[in-house]
């Protein structure tokens, strides 16, 4: 393989401190790929199409010195070429899409390449990630330094990777990180059942206004599909509470789950 495309292993990146009420995040450094493929400013468009080939991927960072990522080249810039092989645009039409006109000339990654690169930290949380990747409309993001060196690849399929954790270690950090700060003292306990990462809360609270907090911070445990919370307010005592409506239970709104 050519100098100006580079086989890039990377050695782990550090993490943040623990968080004490969510548990420790799930990060970006979690999931990414550390071996990486990038491109110097002068490889060409043959050298790129044969990475992207035989790496099989759709997209390459490119990089400077220090492995500092300056932008990426994706499939997208690439097709341009062939795009305005025969586009039969008249003048004025290929005047309003002057760029991507020079992108269809260009031969080399420099050239090519989208710049400034969207990128995200190594110590981003996976839904810090998956936001970006959103809002960009991109299926891959360079997970950068502080300083902007390269240090992996994250993808699509890495973000869904949390959804393997197994359910006894989802309901371990609900039960530990949650519900034990929310309820230290319950009516009655608080039961934590897990089942294909849909988390299920029964028990008795002393408070049900807690009960859309409870389900907002479970449903951001990292791995939680869904989450069902049946929690009832205290027993009802007729004799010296007539009006206290504390054996109906509250149900938390279902919805997605969460990656960070």
């Amino acid at each position: 393989m050519r100098a100006w495309v580079r086989f890039v292993a990377l050695v782990p990146a550090s993490t943040p401190p623990e968080d004490t009420m969510h548990g420790t995040p799930r990060l970006v450094s979690d999931v990414m790929t550390r071996r990486v493929v990038a491109l110097g400013r002068a490889a060409t468009f043959k050298d790129i199409v044969k990475a992207m080939r035989q790496w099989n991927v759709s997209a390459l960072p490119v990089v400077e010195e220090e492995n500092r990522v300056v932008g990426v080249v994706s499939e997208a810039d690439l097709l341009r070429k062939e795009e305005y092989r025969d586009s039969g645009q008249d003048r004025h039409s290929r005047l309003e899409r002057l760029s991507d006109l020079v992108k269809a000339g260009a031969v080399t990654a420099g050239e090519l390449m989208t710049a400034p690169a969207v990128t995200v930290a190594a110590n981003a949380t996976l839904g810090q990630a998956a936001r970006t990747m959103a809002r960009s409309g991109v299926k891959r993001l360079p997970v950068v330094s502080d300083d902007g060196a390269l240090l992996g690849i994250v993808s699509r399929s890495d973000l869904l990777k949390v959804f393997l954790r197994e359910d006894e270690d989802i309901a371990e950090e609900v039960r530990d990180e949650i519900v034990a700060h929310l309820f230290p003292g319950p009516p009655e306990p608080v039961r934590v059942a897990v089942h294909d990462g849909v988390v299920r809360l029964t028990g008795r609270i002393p408070d049900t206004s807690l009960v859309p907090v409870v389900t907002r911070l479970v449903r951001g445990v990292e791995g939680v599909v869904d989450v069902d919370c049946a929690l009832a307010g205290p027993p009802r005592r007729p004799d010296l509470d007539p009006d206290l409506p504390g054996d109906d239970v509250v149900h938390g709104a279902r919805g997605a789950g969460s990656i960070g």
